[in-house]
């Protein structure tokens, strides 16, 4: 199978996706077996992807990341999109802000590669795709959408949030989002030669930024609000193709 465009939804993303319809697809990877939907939309065929899977049920420490990107190699993507739910470390972007990523800091350890067997130095010098955040800049512009470009993610390894601490040296390090999931994905994306492309939004403040305790629950309702505009500029970016 050969697609144009792959999109992974995160949090309050990848049920909208799914309600776009399209096929069910599952793609045999040497990581493991990466289930999507098949969809025409544009004119193009798009694989759509669910990183928690239905229902939410996988945690970001648990995704199949080298799935992910072996899914999407072997289906020749000219590139992935993908949203991602964050934290804000800056009180100048609370919830709604929409960001581009351009660079990362990977504080997961993880040690995710797509080469356990042999010896490949990687180049990072554009930690994220230029084609996918080239379109996405000219869809927010076609659809007079707000959006921040030039993010730098911190990714944590989660379940769990950071503390106060954390994020008062995150942001003394010059991050403006933090999140659990983009960087490996970014880094495995690199690793498989896709051009990867992430959209962050914004669902709360970080720990001691924010007035109150941090729950999924904002999380989710946020997402539930702002989801819908980060799939339009994934829809327009994609008939920009």
């Amino acid at each position: 199978m050969h697609v144009d465009v792959a999109i992974i939804g995160g949090t309050g993303v990848g049920n909208r996706l799914e309600a776009l319809g399209g096929k069910p697809y599952f793609i045999p990877t040497e990581h493991g077996i990466l289930r999507g939907l098949r969809a025409d939309i544009g004119g193009k065929s798009v694989l759509l992807l669910r990183r928690h899977s239905a229902g939410h049920r996988v945690p970001p420490h648990r995704v199949n990341y080298r799935a992910l990107a072996a899914g999407v190699r072997k289906v020749r993507a000219k590139m992935c999109l993908a949203s991602a739910a964050v934290g804000s470390l800056r009180s100048d972007w609370p919830a709604g802000t929409l960001a581009l990523c351009s660079d990362f800091l990977d504080l997961t350890f993880r040690n995710p590669t797509m080469f356990d067997s042999k010896v490949v130095h990687t180049d990072f010098t554009e930690p994220f795709g230029v084609i996918g955040r080239g379109l996405i800049q000219r869809a927010a512009h076609d659809l007079e959408e707000s959006l921040h470009d030039g993010a730098v993610y911190f990714c944590g390894n989660g379940p769990r949030y950071e503390t106060p601490f954390e994020i008062e040296y995150y942001r003394k390090l010059g991050g403006d989002v933090v999140g659990m999931t983009a960087a490996t994905e970014a880094i495995l994306m690199r690793e498989a030669g896709v051009d990867y492309c992430c959209l962050s939004v914004v669902t709360n403040l970080a720990a001691g930024l924010s007035p109150t305790p941090l729950t999924h629950q904002e999380v989710e309702e946020e997402m539930n609000r702002s989801g819908g505009r980060a799939v339009n500029l994934f829809l327009k970016a994609i008939e920009l193709l």
